[in-house]
């Protein structure tokens, strides 16, 4: 007869994995995070998860390698590591890209992913599961209530989710700002540090991409529906002391404004443009009493009457050379929206190649607005409104009211690119020229940018975003307590250095301990003042200082033994 065989120790690690197992399937709720994250600054948990997500990719890459190398028993290593790790991401080897699981298994024969560790890309994470396709994986997490009620708060314009209170921050104060800044992270109440809090709170490393992949998604149906995003300035060009994330998100935004904007410029220019062209008669008639406004019309050599456009405003003791009329600036083109990456790729190429193309194109830009705002002006006008150096002034004489004066030697040289532009330049006001800068192609460039974003490069502006929230917040409350400030500002200097060096990928460890010290001064303050007793406490060492001070300058056992798995 058959005895159930029953082991306790099997028992045990059953329930640990099952349990385990549903704290990885678990979907954070907003009710939950608004009511325990939002009472101090965000756990040391979501801070390390964003942690463990950047280091992934080593382990990634191990697994790739023995798969390569042990053949059919290396597919039975994947699916386990697969199933307890749930690693859904494909990525870039040797620098190229995958797109689709069978670009990524094609490549296994003749790729070695343990030489060189290319950026992983989000752009198979929605379809890789080892027999899935893409819409059985995303589809019944996207469709989630739980997830569903996450994007809703994440995109809720009142801005209440996740929202704490920063008093000093917002009364301007420079050196918690500065600390942001130096970390390269984001703006405290932002859209993406709170999405850097969603993100970490997810246990399993597949949700955290495919809620990513399911913010993208949200991004197009905002930019779609021509709705700002929450959290982010609407009309503000990119702050390039913030990460990356945040600058293209900026753009965004002011790319939806300025496309409000040209609509209503639009709308305005040729209403005024109608109504000005009907009462051309009315004023040539009255030129002989001098009714006619400067701001609308101008006379010509000729002295015909023109009407201005895209005038914006009048410019004291300028008046053009030939006729005398008064020379009002024009309204321009806006300049492109340039993100730190943006601008290194052009410094890049202008040393590679030499090439001054766009400068060219703004100056023309400038030169037709300048021909249309100011009818019979000559290019000297025009250097002396766009380049007041290159304008060389003389006394004006007794029968001259104007001043007069002559072009500098570098633009009286032959050949000179400003004539060559203002000879080919036609009278064009901004607005009804060709636009130097796309605002549809700009945004459609980044959301691309996001849906094949190196995963070591979200998580680790999600990183330090969240990162620089709790130094902002710990700093509110502890900077003024005597026995924390000193271990506080360690800690704080700590971090900058790590980043300052660029070293932070290795010391992802400490930097995840120094947080847990800072949080622990927080939440039990007695635990951290025992342990700085104890290390004023500790014995000597042979050069004269104390053991427990090299201690509290490493910060690698002030997190009072509570890390996870691998730190």
């Amino acid at each position: 007869m058959a005895v159930p065989f029953y082991d306790e120790n099997i028992y045990l690690l059953n329930m640990k994995n099952d349990a385990e197992a549903k704290l990885l399937e678990t979907i954070p709720s907003v009710e939950d995070l608004n009511t325990n994250n939002t009472k101090c600054i965000p756990p040391t948990s979501v801070i390390k998860q964003l942690a463990v997500a950047i280091d992934f990719i080593g382990i990634y890459f191990l697994v790739l390698t023995l798969l390569c190398q042990s053949g059919s028993y290396g597919l039975i290593i994947w699916n386990k590591c697969v199933f307890a790790s749930e690693l859904m991401l494909t990525g870039e080897m040797a620098g190229k890209k995958f797109k689709t699981l069978k670009d990524l298994l094609a490549s296994f024969g003749n790729s070695s992913p343990s030489k060189e560790k290319a950026g992983l890309s989000f752009s198979a994470v929605k379809s890789l599961v080892i027999c899935e396709t893409e819409d059985k994986l995303t589809s019944g997490f996207g469709d989630d209530e739980r997830v569903l009620a996450l994007i809703h708060s994440l995109f809720d314009a009142d801005g209440k989710f996740l929202q704490r209170k920063l008093v000093s921050y917002s009364k301007g104060c420079t050196p918690r700002i500065s600390f942001i800044k130096d970390i390269h992270g984001a703006p405290p109440q932002s859209f993406v540090v709170k999405l850097s809090e969603v993100i970490g709170s997810f246990r399993s490393l597949c949700k955290m991409a495919l809620f990513w992949c399911r913010v993208v998604k949200e991004l197009r149906r905002f930019w779609s529906e021509e709705r700002h995003l929450p959290g982010i300035p609407v009309n503000e060009i990119p702050d390039l002391n913030s990460c990356l994330l945040y600058q293209q998100l900026q753009v965004i935004n002011c790319c939806l404004s300025r496309k409000r904007q040209q609509s209503i410029a639009a709308e305005s220019f040729d209403s005024e443009m109608m109504e000005a062209s009907s009462n051309v008669k009315e004023s040539v008639l009255s030129l002989g009493t001098m009714s006619v406004s400067s701001a609308l019309y101008a006379r010509v050599k000729t002295g015909e009457i023109v009407l201005r456009q895209g005038a914006n405003q009048l410019l004291e003791n300028l008046t053009m050379l030939e006729t005398g009329e008064p020379i009002y600036s024009p309204i321009t083109q806006e300049g492109p929206l340039l993100t730190e990456d943006l601008i290194r790729e052009t410094e890049e190429l202008v040393l590679r190649t030499g090439s001054v193309g766009a400068g060219c194109s703004r100056l023309l830009s400038d030169m037709q607005a300048f021909k249309a705002a100011n009818p019979g002006c000559v290019l000297e006008d025009f250097v002396r409104w766009h380049s007041p150096p290159d304008w060389i002034e003389t006394e004006p004489s007794d029968e001259v009211t104007c001043r007069r004066g002559q072009l500098s030697s570098r633009m009286r040289k032959e050949g000179n690119l400003w004539r060559e532009l203002w000879e080919t330049s036609k009278p064009v006001p901004a607005i009804k020229q060709a636009p130097l800068y796309d605002e549809d192609l700009a945004v459609e460039g980044i959301l691309h940018y996001f849906d094949n974003i190196p995963v070591t490069d979200l998580f680790q502006q999600l990183f330090f975003s969240l990162l620089g929230l709790g130094f902002v917040l710990a700093e509110e409350k502890v900077s003024a307590n005597e026995n924390f400030s000193k271990l506080f500002y360690e800690c704080q200097g700590y971090v900058l250095a790590t980043c300052e060096r660029n070293v932070w990928n290795e010391k992802l460890d400490e930097l995840c301990q120094v947080y847990e010290t800072v949080e622990t001064m927080l939440t039990s303050p007695e635990e951290v003042m025992q342990t700085l007793k104890q290390a004023e406490e500790a014995p000597m060492q042979e050069n004269g200082s104390p053991a427990g001070g090299e201690l509290k300058l490493q910060f690698l056992k002030l997190a009072f033994g509570r890390q996870g798995p691998g730190y």
